[in-house]
């Protein structure tokens, strides 16, 4: 039967929604509450959020065009990329189809297609055939000669594969790697043609995905390396437990331990309400009955290739006693960084300022995937780096090897 179009569900949390409102107020944030401030300051509800990102996004779009027609084309491809990404940003706010959300989509859509036209390395958008429906993603060309490594890249629940990488600081194109950026089941394009997340096609996708990328020239087959950010880590675990082409996989920002902490509010009442429109859910029951079924469970102990899993020590979606529990349920070689009292987006920059198109992590994190890649094994397989506030790289000698603060 036909339901109509998708409203959001009612949620218990609704019943508080004014204090959601005051924390976004306070903080200029919708989640992740401790990191910088990043909405504008004209945001005081949740309501206004897709109007106050988009506004400025149509000034960057507007600054892009004249640039562009100035002959200005690194400037302007900068202005497009931003524009995009605030885009991008602002529809995330609206759960439902509606002429509001499909307008800030395409704006990002469109600017990101002067982005890759702009952009001084290849970037291809690419549609995959995959269950009577197509899958999208974003392939970067590293500048190489020959059959390169190529980083499957898996966003986090509430980004759209136009969101990263900076196309002036592509991480993986700078390591001589391609990298592939995907809009899985329930995000960016998918999510706008109702490619509906289930609790296993992520994987699926995934696959139907690297079959084509394998098959491309520029693609070294035997070299596919992983690379999943923060909500994006747990479709990763599973694709790493289930993928068998898949070489070595980081799990950045990790989001791997009981998805029932997450989506009942200890970070943000917005997650659950994210997880109801990707899986089109009519009732919170429904959601509940989803966020049962999704545990890792036995898939941790399948993951058989070289593991990087990071994590703040104080991120309140991923307590530090349940990352150790999936870190010592591996039964592959793996190697687990922790940043001291950090929460959600760690850096090495001495405070929380990393973001989904920057951060000194993904370096780490994109060099120490290539390592995997060139066949270098790993210096510390199965141990706990503790990165001490303002202190040493987890590549240091120095790095202290401990789980909690008061160790050593």
């Amino acid at each position: 039967m036909n339901e109509g179009p998708y409203r959001p569900p009612r949620m218990r949390s609704d019943a508080s929604a004014w204090e959601f409102d005051l924390a976004i107020q306070q903080t200029g944030r919708v989640q992740h509450f401790f990191e910088t401030r990043k909405l504008p300051a004209s945001v005081k509800t949740y309501a206004m959020v897709s109007k106050h990102v988009a506004l400025p996004a149509r000034r960057l779009e507007r600054l892009a065009e004249a640039e562009a027609a100035a002959g200005h084309e690194i400037t302007a491809l900068e202005f497009y990329f931003d524009a995009a990404v605030a885009y991008a940003q602002a529809q995330h706010a609206i759960f439902g189809d509606s002429p509001e959300k499909r307008y800030l989509h395409a704006a990002s859509l469109r600017c990101y297609d002067k982005v890759r036209q702009l952009s001084p390395t290849p970037i291809e958008h690419v549609d995959v055939p995959w269950e009577g429906t197509v899958v999208s993603g974003n392939l970067h060309l590293a500048p190489v000669d020959g059959p390169a490594p190529l980083v499957f890249f898996i966003p986090g629940i509430d980004m759209t594969k136009e969101m990263v990488p900076d196309p002036l600081r592509n991480w993986a194109a700078q390591r001589g790697m391609h990298l592939w950026v995907f809009d899985g089941p329930g995000q960016g394009e998918s999510n706008l043609r109702d490619v509906v997340l289930t609790n296993d096609n992520y994987e699926s996708a995934v696959s139907a995905a690297i079959s084509y990328l394998v098959q491309r020239p520029e693609v070294d087959a035997e070299r596919v390396g992983l690379y999943a950010m923060s909500f994006g880590s747990y479709w990763g675990a599973r694709v790493a437990a289930t993928e068998p082409r898949i070489r070595a996989a980081v799990l950045q920002w990790a989001s791997v331990t009981d998805p029932a902490r997450l989506f009942e509010g200890a970070a943000s009442p917005r997650y659950k309400h994210v997880l109801a429109y990707v899986t089109r859910s009519r009732t919170e029951e429904e959601v509940d009955a989803f966020i049962a079924r999704m545990p890792l469970g036995d898939l941790v102990g399948r993951i058989g290739v070289p593991t990087l899993t990071t994590v703040g020590e104080f991120d309140q979606r991923s307590p530090l006693e349940d990352v150790y529990a999936f870190f010592d349920a591996l039964t592959t070689p793996g190697e687990l960084w922790v940043f001291g009292d950090q929460h959600h987006q760690v850096t090495l920059r001495g405070k929380s300022s990393a973001s989904s198109t920057g951060g000194d992590s993904h370096a780490l994190g994109m060099d120490w995937l290539r390592d995997r890649l060139r066949g270098k094994p790993l210096d510390r397989p199965g141990e706990v780096v503790f990165v001490e506030p303002g202190g040493v790289s987890p590549n240091d000698p120095a790095a202290k090897r401990k789980r909690y603060w008061y160790e050593g």
